[in-house]
């Protein structure tokens, strides 16, 4: 009989943990499965004729298929392009970094490198070296946020609420898609309302069907798209039926009717599709990115995006996904930096995904932050979802970054979803598309997701979208619909969308408006960075919004907190007082503040139940507890020793309000003491009964039975030391070195 395999403990933990859900790969060229530098990658090369390109990253015009045809037609500087191709991949690198090197010096010497040239400039850059060039790279000096914003049931009046909150939060930009085709129209009009009731400008899409996302968008019911997809490799446009110029014509189309748009790339997506050509990603991605400028589009959804997770299995592709956003920066375009996919099972990797585009700043840090539950991504869970939002606003507070958002606060939300979900069922009345009862309302107003709705019919989104489509109804109609039902602020708003479309100034690169409408873009709020103390600062009144998070809590708080538990009379002090002569007295030193201002300890016990606790252990022993209050000193090995030389016994317990306590010896030193429980938040009733157990058996003379601190894998001080540090305020407050011990009556 075989006998079974040896396990080790470790590696079984090991083996539990999230990540070892991810997959990872092998490096494998064939297959694409290369972040840089694969060896089927085209040495970096041009040739021009006659103002004509007729060699390329290895290939003659001959050889050239339709991406390298169009890259060489209208994505080159050919002015330009002699010069930069002749310069040492690490001189340029170098001048990447170097903030003393213009950004424009770096964009003009961009634009006449071929993809070769720029993955071969990018796979030499280290993480932190990306990080600096891109603060100098993007566009806007500005940073900001993009949310989705869908639900499973295509639900509107949910739409509308999920919208004003994302709004609420600081986002933007708004992104919703729809699982069923035929509800985005519905769909569309609702987050337009939504989008626009906490604060004017928030830009709305509704990514679908390219054809049907252009309708939308000519009617007024969406304000600009991204889903215009781009590949790095000839095959895998002829499956989706494309070609450069049918997407360039699209491009154009967008434009030509006042919608701002970007294209979409990314890592991995000609790996999935079977047509990566041996290429890395890197090489493919920047293909996809020289063509971006060559259509004229104003910015790239790049940075894996569905493909983030292959990207990320293979050695260095978490770095590749990076300067896939660097590179769309280079060309200067708007960077929407694909955090939009949950690419680890991992919160650390995830998180480490996004730290380093955080800390740089994007012009978009996410192409979509999952501002609704995981649930109800119907683009799938973004890396950052709505469980994720606090962990973000904290991390902008850590490291005092603007990352976009803000707190908002818990009343006004709710307020916020009431009125867009009334504001959006009143306009689906007024125009005839559906009808939505009070009780459906309501479950929206307070609901996390769409499990949380009251039962809806579905088909009335159906309905609402064939009605919009059939009747040919526009933003203006909302205009109209909103003013007349009393939403004349939000008609206002929805109304000024529709100016701005055709004053076109939110066509410029990297363009979003505030929320007073003014036009932030490459043109009207550059990014100036050149080294430490240049480029994007906070305001100080974005400061503080930043810096006010909903958790955060003041020393008033903390004793207006505590006043809850107070029980007055229950403690007195009464005089000095003095050494007691019965051997079994055990004194309890109490801190300064215990049971004055402070009378409930970490680990939610109050004071009184704890001397309870301490008091009862002693009476098992035989025992008699005598309360103490050691003005003179905050510290527990002190007070304890204070305690111990002032019993009958010689033996004392040193009792903190925040609940740190330990058994103290009248001979030791102060910092010698027999037993001590440390992690106060951890402490039980009945390890307090222990101590007073123990402590009654040093009284006596026998032998006592260590409690030993309770096992715990969490972080006890993030926690706890906010407030400890508030507590220890109070009774360093309270302190009165120059005060003997007093009595203390306890009235039981």
């Amino acid at each position: 009989m075989t006998a079974p395999e040896q396990r080790s403990g470790r590696f079984r933990m090991m083996d539990a943990q999230r990540v070892n859900l991810d997959g990872f790969s092998t490096e494998n060229p064939d297959l694409g499965l290369m972040s840089f530098s694969s060896p089927h990658d085209p040495e970096p090369g041009i040739r021009v004729r006659d103002g004509v390109v007729v060699e390329m990253d290895g290939r003659t015009v001959e050889e050239f298929d339709s991406i390298d045809h169009f890259i060489a037609r209208h994505g080159l500087d050919l002015a330009v392009a002699p010069e930069v191709m002749a310069m040492d991949e690490r001189e340029l690198a170098r001048l990447l970094v170097d903030s003393a090197t213009p950004r424009d010096e770096v964009v003009r010497l961009t634009s006449g490198m071929t993809p070769a040239k720029i993955a071969r400039v990018l796979a030499g850059l280290k993480p932190v070296e990306m990080q600096m060039a891109i603060m100098k790279m993007r566009v806007r000096r500005t940073p900001a946020n993009q949310a989705h914003v869908t639900n499973r049931m295509d639900d509107p009046l949910l739409i509308a609420a999920d919208a004003a909150t994302a709004v609420a939060f600081g986002f933007r930009e708004l992104e919703t898609t729809v699982p069923v085709l035929h509800d985005a129209p519905a769909v569309a009009m609702a987050l337009l309302i939504g989008s626009q009731v906490p604060a004017a400008g928030a830009l709305t899409q509704c990514a679908v069907e390219e054809g049907l996302e252009l309708k939308l968008g000519m009617r007024g019911l969406v304000s600009y798209a991204e889903t215009v997809s781009l590949y790095g490799t000839e095959r895998v446009f002829v499956d989706g039926d494309d070609t450069p110029w049918s997407k360039a014509f699209l491009v154009s189309g967008y434009a030509s009717r006042g919608i701002k748009m970007r294209v979409s790339s990314g890592a991995g997506s000609e790996v999935l599709m079977g047509y990566a050509e041996g290429k890395s990603m890197g090489y493919l991605e920047a293909r996809c990115v020289a063509l971006a400028r060559a259509m004229g589009a104003q910015g790239v959804q790049n940075g894996g995006i569905d493909g983030a997770s292959v990207a990320a299995s293979v050695p260095g592709g978490v770095r590749e996904l990076l300067s896939e956003n660097l590179m769309v920066m280079m060309r200067n375009l708007e960077s929407c930096s694909g955090n939009d996919t949950l690419m680890s099972e991992s919160d650390m990797r995830r998180t480490a995904r996004t730290l380093p585009l955080f800390l740089a700043g994007s012009d978009f840090i996410f192409s979509g932050f999952g501002s609704v539950p995981r649930y109800d991504n119907m683009f799938g869970p973004s890396n950052f979802n709505a469980n994720d939002l606090d962990d973000y606003l904290v991390l902008q507070r850590d490291w005092g970054v603007d990352g976009g958002l803000r707190s908002a606060d818990e009343q006004t939300v709710l307020e916020l979803r009431r009125k867009a979900a009334e504001a959006t069922r009143a306009v689906y009345r007024y125009l005839g598309l559906a009808d939505f009862s009070d009780e459906h309302l309501e479950s929206v107003v307070t609901a996390e997701g769409s499990k949380d709705l009251a039962e809806p019919d579905s088909l009335a989104v159906l309905h609402a979208s064939r009605v919009i489509q059939e009747s040919g109804l526009t933003g203006l109609d909302v205009v109209r619909a909103l003013d007349e039902c009393g939403y004349p602020e939000e008609a206002e708003r929805v109304l000024g969308m529709l100016r701005a479309r055709v004053q076109g100034d939110y066509l410029q690169t990297a363009a979003i408006f505030d929320e007073q409408m003014n036009v932030l873009s490459g043109v009207t709020d550059p990014n100036d960075y050149s080294g430490p103390g240049t480029g994007y600062e906070m305001p100080a009144e974005r400061r503080r919004e930043i810096d006010t998070v909903r958790q955060q809590r003041s020393v008033i708080d903390l004793v207006s907190e505590q006043d809850r538990h107070a029980l007055p009379g229950v403690l007195t002090d009464a005089g000095p007082a003095s050494p007691g002569d019965d051997p079994r007295e055990v004194v309890i030193g109490l801190s300064p503040a215990l049971a004055v201002s402070l009378h409930q300890t970490l680990s939610g016990l109050t004071v009184y139940e704890v001397l309870k606790e301490l008091a009862a252990g002693l009476e098992e022993e035989g025992c008699e507890a005598r309360l103490v209050r050691v003005q003179a000193t905050i510290d527990v090995g002190f007070i304890g020793l204070a305690a111990a030389r002032l019993a009958g016994s010689g033996i004392g317990i040193g009792l903190q309000a925040k609940g740190t306590a330990l058994i103290h010896r009248r001979d030791l030193a102060p910092l010698m003491n027999l037993e001590l429980f440390s992690v106060a938040p951890l402490v039980t009733r009945e390890m307090y009964r222990a101590m007073g157990i123990n402590a009654g058996r040093h009284a006596k003379g026998s032998t006592p039975d260590p409690v030993r601190n309770a096992y715990t894998d969490e972080a006890i001080t993030a926690r706890y030391h906010t407030r400890v540090v508030s507590m220890v305020a109070v009774e360093r407050a309270h302190s009165r070195p120059d005060l003997p011990p007093q009595e203390v009556r306890w009235n039981r």
